[in-house]
């Protein structure tokens, strides 16, 4: 019944079309004369005869599709309709395939997305676990507090709030992102400041070589991040006391590239190329127990939405280089020999 009343509703306006010209035609006869009744008649009961035949025929080819339309779907498969025979049917159908194909994909992504954070979560909670519980069994310990493993753990913390404010973030990156004109060397050397501790705990020298007139244009809190989460990695996975972390800066066909160098242990080539993966920790985030394995995911992330492309090479005994790309920087010519050098715990540079 509802497939009825949809087909008259759908041709209402066209029934009404017919019977007003039928009526006009009809009229025009009479003014001209003509007085024949049983021929206008004979022609209404003929205009009806082949109304009613040709919308019957009309609803025999379209009942299938009002049949699909009609009935209340289930699921989201209900929605592709297959049983067509119009072109405008089949259009809608194509249509409707099509739509089905975006919905999907954003549901895909959502879920993705959802899975990465419950994900990054379940481990950013395991991870802080351990630190509260040094905390807590320095604090129980008798005698004089230790100050500096206490200084340790809680930097630890900090790091990982600091991981969950960025995942969080990265999700309204475009919101969050404004690109400004940023002086590389002036960035870098924030970046050494901050980490001096880390550079000091694990013995490792900050070699700086970037020309101080080159700028480029980014967004300076994200690539702070970025540079940030490198420096980290590279000096936590260089071992041994006394290695360097070379950051310079070379001008290239494409742009200025920004390396940044280490002397740790390296990346095994079975895990360089899923190194960026979300949560992919690889051989040597094992070694630590400490890697949640998105750090170099969310590094690939904002350097691909800021433009900046990256490429990571490594050997292993021999240290891992990090290179980023800015296409549209401008400044002086980059002087290798200038350099920047943090011999000890107390330099200034740090």
């Amino acid at each position: 019944m509802r497939q009825v009343l949809l087909f008259l509703k759908e041709y209402l306006s066209w029934i009404i079309f017919e019977m007003l010209l039928v009526t006009f035609i009809l009229l025009l006869y009479w003014l001209d004369g003509f007085r024949g009744i049983n021929t206008a008649i004979y022609s209404i009961i003929m205009s009806v005869m082949l109304l009613t035949g040709f919308l019957g025929a009309k609803f025999i080819t379209r009942r299938a599709y009002y049949n699909a339309i009609v009935k209340k779907p289930k699921r989201m498969e209900d929605a592709l309709i297959r049983k067509v025979q119009t072109p405008e049917q089949i259009e809608s159908a194509r249509f409707m395939r099509d739509l089905y194909g975006l919905y999907q994909n954003e549901v895909q992504t959502l879920y993705a997305s959802q899975h990465r954070q419950l994900h990054f979560m379940n481990q950013w909670v395991h991870q802080m676990k351990t630190p509260i519980s040094v905390i807590g069994l320095l604090l129980q310990e008798d005698g004089e507090l230790d100050k500096r493993s206490v200084q340790e753990e809680i930097e630890k913390l900090q790091r990982g709030l600091d991981a969950v404010l960025v995942n969080a973030r990265l999700e309204t990156f475009e919101e969050d992102m404004q690109i400004e004109q940023v002086g590389l060397k002036g960035l870098i050397q924030q970046i050494v400041t901050e980490h001096k501790r880390l550079f000091i705990t694990n013995g490792v020298y900050p070699v700086i070589s970037i020309d101080e007139r080159i700028v480029v244009a980014t967004d300076a809190k994200w690539l702070k991040i970025v540079i940030g989460q490198f420096i980290t990695n590279a000096v936590k996975y260089t071992f041994e006391k006394g290695k360097h972390l070379y950051l310079t800066l070379k001008k290239t066909e494409e742009g200025f590239a920004l390396t940044i160098r280490d002397e740790g242990i390296g990346i095994p080539a079975s895990d360089l190329k899923r190194v960026t993966k979300a949560f992919f920790t690889g051989e040597n985030g094992r070694l630590t127990g400490e890697s949640t394995g998105m750090g170099l995911y969310i590094a690939q992330e904002v350097c691909e939405k800021l433009g900046h492309p990256l490429t990571i090479e490594s050997e292993v005994g021999q240290g891992t280089s990090v290179k980023i790309l800015f296409m549209n920087g401008e400044g002086g010519e980059v002087n290798d020999e200038e350099t920047d050098r943090g011999n000890d715990a107390s330099d200034e540079d740090l």
